[in-house]
């Protein structure tokens, strides 16, 4: 018998959210089941996607352009956010994946590039053992009704603010 699967929602200020879920994803994957990460609004080539293709259990497929949205998002964002909107939820309706995570969606969410209400609809016709991961800066409220566990991230100091670009196999 599959034990009951739960929403969790990574959000705030803080890094490490995308960490987090990539965490779990390896120790799904360790445990023998399959995982699903979407990537909304990352179209960039970033070093966790070398790691992960390690792992013939974990499938990720990336939902954005180039660069991440800055100011006001192109059309060509919108559409690729409603695909991967589209597919993630075909791919949790049809059951084949123990882990689903999308990563950013909350960011996806914030530009309008999806709508709060076609997530949590998404979201309610989860199978009962699956677990689902929603990360991303600035959770709407919906997400958080939803969800049965909740970390908010929170900056404290951050080398950033004196400068640090992101470093390859750290920040990217």
């Amino acid at each position: 018998m599959k034990s009951r699967g739960y929403i969790h929602l990574y959000t705030g200020n803080g890094k490490g959210k995308t960490t987090a879920a990539i965490g779990l994803a390896i120790r799904a994957a360790g445990a023998g089941k399959k995982v699903f990460i979407a990537q909304f609004v990352k179209g960039v080539h970033y070093s966790e996607l070398e790691a992960l293709r390690r792992f013939p259990e974990i499938v990720v497929r990336q939902y954005g352009l180039d660069c991440f949205i800055k100011q006001q998002p192109a059309p060509k964002d919108i559409e690729m956010a409603q695909k991967g909107l589209r597919e993630t939820a075909s791919i949790i309706n049809n059951n084949k994946y123990d882990v689903v995570i999308m990563d950013e969606v909350c960011i996806a969410l914030y530009y309008q590039l999806i709508g709060a209400a076609e997530l949590t609809s998404v979201l309610k016709k989860k199978p009962e053992a699956m677990e689902i991961v929603l990360t991303g800066r600035k959770a709407p409220k919906e997400l958080y009704e939803i969800s049965d566990l909740i970390t908010e991230m929170k900056e404290i100091k951050h080398y950033y603010n004196k400068g640090v670009q992101a470093r390859k196999g750290i920040e990217h």
